[in-house]
């Protein structure tokens, strides 16, 4: 399970715990993973955004820390295409929020997880 940037910032934003959440809505154990152009994502948020930004910023790598973290080479610029191609390779389904993202990834068929009606995570696609 690939998380994108802004899944790390559902518990803030929506008050919905990911990892209970996932969980539940698999039902049965997966490895929430972090691509590194994500993880530096954050990390810029982390340091250059406002002080309410650097403290929530500063909360989604604490959740991070719970992630396996895959290194891959990205080009500069969003990480977007880092988790497509990573979701390909890996075969793997990626928790985000954001409406661009999840349409390119339904086009090749990748399985998406959203928030539904702010309060529980769905699922686009087959696992």
């Amino acid at each position: 399970m690939i998380l994108d940037s802004n899944a790390l910032f559902i518990p803030l934003q929506f008050k919905i715990d990911i990892f209970q959440e996932l969980k539940r809505l698999l039902n049965r154990n997966f490895e929430p993973i972090l691509i590194s152009p994500v993880k530096h994502e954050v990390e810029k948020l982390a340091e250059t955004k406002s002080p309410k930004m650097q403290k929530r910023a500063a909360y989604a790598l604490k959740l991070a820390e719970e992630c396996r973290l895959i290194e891959v080479d990205a080009k500069p610029g969003p990480a977007d295409d880092a988790i497509i191609k990573a979701a390909h390779e890996l075969h793997s389904a990626v928790l985000t929020n954001d409406m661009q993202l999840r349409k390119r990834l339904r086009n090749i068929n990748v399985p998406v997880i959203y928030v539904r009606q702010k309060s529980h995570l769905e699922i686009d696609g087959r696992l």
